[in-house]
């Protein structure tokens, strides 16, 4: 086993207790608790923690998936089958495609006034969210820093009137506004890296022993240091997913109808322009454009919506 699956199957028992010597090679349900690379940990019943690898071509298995898995040794397994997903966070580019976590109800977006954070990436996750049907939850951590928190927070007003709850929050004095909105929820937590998403882990789940991203003011940005999904227990009814920084949010998955219906704000328009097939870009009698015109969109948004447009019209004929 290699120095990686084992660091990874340690952190995972930090929250589980492994029963011993239970090898019957049954076929069992479970749920994927971490992804790094092809290799998974699946909690089984009792929380029993399995060492598996995917049989056959199972495509992508993410952290959160329902598995059926076959054991194959001591605390050893492969998974079999993955059971249908009730959402699935995940990005894609030209070259290829990252999936992030499954049969999750919320996502929880950091950002943070130091180091910068990309309004581009806080939007693609939650254009991303939207086609899933998945809650969007912004933290705006390092509230500490006041200053700069104040400027970040006049940044994020427009995403309040958009209907997206923005928790301020300092996490290394205090995570307890963050206890009510994650109950009940399996929640990700996402954004690029410096945001502080394993020192809002570490807070809730303090023997998670998730590592601290490092800050580097001279680079302005955080290093990698969560480098596989995880996902940890709150009580019986909530958990939540660590997940690792990111620094571009691809949404070649998208449709041209999954991107416009994932801007909450166009939908009380549909149906409303002139042409049926219209884009919503540059078309004349577009109703969308009207509202923006009419500062009833705002035009940063749609601005953004027509980068988005125009980077799916790129996307290769055969890509998948």
């Amino acid at each position: 086993m290699s120095a990686d699956c084992k660091a990874c199957l340690w952190v995972c028992q930090v929250n589980y207790i492994i029963p011993k010597n239970n090898t019957n090679g049954e076929p069992c349900a479970g749920l994927v608790v971490s992804a790094h690379g092809r290799h998974y940990v699946v909690e089984v019943a009792g929380g029993e923690l399995l060492h598996c690898f995917a049989r056959g071509k199972k495509g992508k298995i993410a952290c959160g998936d329902e598995v059926v898995v076959e054991r194959s040794g001591d605390q050893q397994g492969a998974i079999a089958e993955v059971q249908p997903r009730t959402s699935l966070l995940y990005r894609s580019d030209r070259y290829r495609q990252k999936v992030i976590a499954a049969n999750i109800t919320q996502a929880v977006v950091v950002v943070a006034a130091r180091p910068a954070f990309h309004e581009d990436l806080l939007l693609r996750c939650l254009v991303a969210c939207e086609q899933q049907n998945i809650k969007g939850l912004i933290v705006l951590n390092k509230t500490d820093l006041v200053d700069d928190t104040a400027t970040t927070a006049r940044q994020l007003a427009l995403y309040q009137t958009l209907g997206y709850t923005v928790i301020p929050l300092s996490a290394k004095q205090d995570v307890t506004p963050l206890l009510a909105p994650l109950n009940g929820h399996r929640s990700v937590v996402v954004g690029q890296s410096g945001m502080g998403k394993s020192t809002i882990v570490n807070a809730l789940v303090p023997d998670a022993k998730a590592r601290t991203a490092e800050f580097s003011s001279k680079l302005d940005a955080g290093k990698h240091t969560t480098t596989g999904a995880r996902l940890y227990h709150l009580n019986t009814s909530s958990s939540i997913i660590d997940s690792p920084g990111m620094q571009t949010f691809g949404l070649f998955q998208l449709s041209h109808s999954d991107l416009v219906s994932s801007f909450p704000e166009f939908r009380s328009f549909f149906g409303q322009c002139r042409f049926d097939d219209c884009r919503h870009t540059v078309e004349p009698g577009c109703e969308i454009i009207a509202a923006v015109e009419r500062k009833e969109i705002d035009e940063r948004r749609w601005n953004a919506y027509r980068t988005l447009t125009n980077e799916l019209e790129t996307r290769p004929p055969d890509w998948a």
